[in-house]
């Protein structure tokens, strides 16, 4: 049986004397759960108990040392890691130095057990080297690193809770929106009664218009008003927060998920204003509170010390930050409203109970839609803008030419010049006829030669050319002729005109009518042949 050295008995004994149990003791110097056992006089630890008042049950036994029930016939042996002798130290001990210099070196766990083995023939398994590690580890943590800001880099913004509000006799508690410049430690705060994206947005820009400059960067908590997506490596912003760091020219960073360390400047701020502005405090509006919190931002957070610079907050920022920030733009950033939307069958959103086309090619897909009094534009997944539309009544719509499909637009839609055009690509004599035709019948011909065009894509192009050039040497302006023409080409001396037709009389009854006309006629005609 391996014996444990002397100081890691030694160790067993002071460690139970402290109250520590077999399991922690076990686990701190990385042996056996028995031998700590077998070193205190304890026996094992049953794997199950007995149900009372079964005839195999005995009497556990317990020890004064300890107030743990063991019994020594059912034992429940401890789990030994692969590559941990029992009872025994940590082989890698030996190698701390090299492994301590591989560790700064920034090798992972596994190139180091190759190494030791390579270089100095090392006995132990791989796990005993990830296990000495992970004790470095806990008995040596890293400590965090602190990030300094120059002036104007960076804010840090976060929502917290605000004093209550006495409403009608009811209490109702804001939220404390506060912003906190990360050199000189100057804030800012406001409280607002919901954290929507709009109330955020205003009230960063308020912040930034009370400073008088923008900084480089804006960090932010994972808040839904701001971040739709959260992620460290590549968050999702609100189409709408991106609109207003594009238009103040700051770079908003979403913290890392869960690490409030990344953002510890306003965390300690918002429980500074909380803790020093409003605790025990009750306000009769909210406009009330926030007059209040804009005083004790200049008389009272604006002129302490602060602990970590050693600098009086407002002169530090009057003095070096508020010059380093970035200027202001001209306007603030514009007021409107947006929200998704699923493009209809007919291709249109609704937008307060108004309807707006977009280009066909997003018909049952999901757009953006912004819009105010005047104006509704649409933007598509990469907040590309595809359509734009001056504000309607309530129940109207507003479709733009050009988002209807070619394929649902009527030739007559295109105009008369469309069709024109249509038919000067035939040849020569159909586009002489075509302007021949709508200048004799006017707007009437539209649909004939809308009919024309049709026959050019059903025959040839040198045979509607043909009828063409026939129906323009006789005057022939109806569709339907130029159709017969085309069916039954003739050459011109055989083209007669119609004897026959439901408009044209006997000349019987034009007699019977004008009887002394037709017979001053017949005098003459009479003289003539004498």
């Amino acid at each position: 049986m391996n014996e444990l050295k002397l100081d890691f008995q030694e160790a067993i004994i002071r460690l139970r004397e402290k109250g520590w149990s077999r399991r922690a003791i076990a686990r701190e110097l990385g042996i056996n759960r028995e031998t700590v056992g077998r070193y205190l006089g304890l026996g094992a630890k049953p794997a199950t108990e007995l149900p009372a008042g079964s005839e195999h049950q005995n009497p556990p036994e317990k020890s004064v040392a300890s107030d743990e029930l063991c019994d020594p016939a059912e034992a429940k042996p401890a789990k030994v890691p692969a590559g941990s002798p029992s009872g025994s130290r940590s082989l890698s001990a030996g190698w701390e130095e090299k492994i301590l210099a591989k560790l700064e070196a920034g090798l992972s766990a596994q190139r180091i057990y190759q190494d030791l083995v390579a270089e100095d023939q090392f006995p132990a398994s791989y796990d005993s080297v990830k296990r000495f590690i992970r004790s470095l580890e806990r008995s040596q943590p890293l400590p965090f690193r602190r990030m300094e800001c120059a002036p104007g880099q960076e804010v840090q913004v976060d929502f917290g809770q605000g004093a209550w509000v006495l409403i009608n006799g009811k209490r109702k508690r804001p939220h404390l929106f506060r912003l906190i410049l990360s050199h000189s430690r100057k804030g800012y705060s406001e409280v607002v009664w919901q954290q929507t994206t709009e109330n955020f947005i205003r009230a960063l820009e308020n912040a930034f218009r009370s400073f008088g400059g923008v900084t480089q960067t804006t960090v932010i908590d994972n808040l839904r008003a701001a971040v739709t997506r959260a992620d460290w490596f590549d968050p999702e912003l609100n189409p709408k927060v991106r609109s207003f760091a594009e238009h103040y020219g700051t770079v908003i960073l979403p913290t890392k998920p869960y690490t409030p360390r990344h953002k510890g400047k306003i965390e300690a701020g918002i429980k500074y204003a909380q803790n020093n502005a409003l605790k025990g405090r009750t306000f009769g509006s909210l406009i009330e509170q926030n007059q209040f919190l804009s005083e004790w931002e200049s008389s009272v957070a604006d002129t302490r010390i602060h602990g970590t610079t050693r600098q009086q907050v407002g002169g530090l920022f009057a003095t070096i930050e508020q010059a380093a920030l970035w200027p202001l733009p001209a306007t603030v950033f514009p007021v409107f409203s947006e929200a998704p939307r699923q493009v209809h069958l007919d291709g249109h959103v609704e937008v307060a109970k108004t309807y707006y086309s977009v280009p066909p090619e997003y018909v049952r897909r999901s757009v953006w839609v912004r819009w105010d009094l005047r104006l509704v534009r649409i933007f598509n997944s990469r907040m590309e803008q595809i359509a734009v539309h001056a504000r309607q009544q309530p129940g109207r719509f507003s479709t733009d030419p050009i988002h209807i499909h070619s394929r649902k637009r009527a030739a007559v839609e295109n105009g008369a010049e469309w069709l024109l055009d249509r038919a000067r690509l035939l040849g020569l004599h159909s586009a002489t006829w075509a302007e021949a035709m709508m200048k004799e019948r006017g707007l009437h011909g539209i649909r004939a030669l809308q009919g024309f065009l049709q026959l050019a894509a059903k025959h040839a192009p040198a045979n509607v050319e043909a009828a063409a050039e026939l129906a323009l040497a006789h005057g022939v302006w109806r569709l339907q002729e130029l159709k017969n023409l085309l069916q039954n080409p003739a050459a011109p001396e055989h083209f007669e005109f119609a004897q026959q037709h439901p408009l044209i009389r006997e000349l019987s009854q034009y007699q019977a009518l004008m009887p002394d006309c037709f017979a001053a006629s017949m005098e003459q005609n009479t003289e003539t042949n004498k």
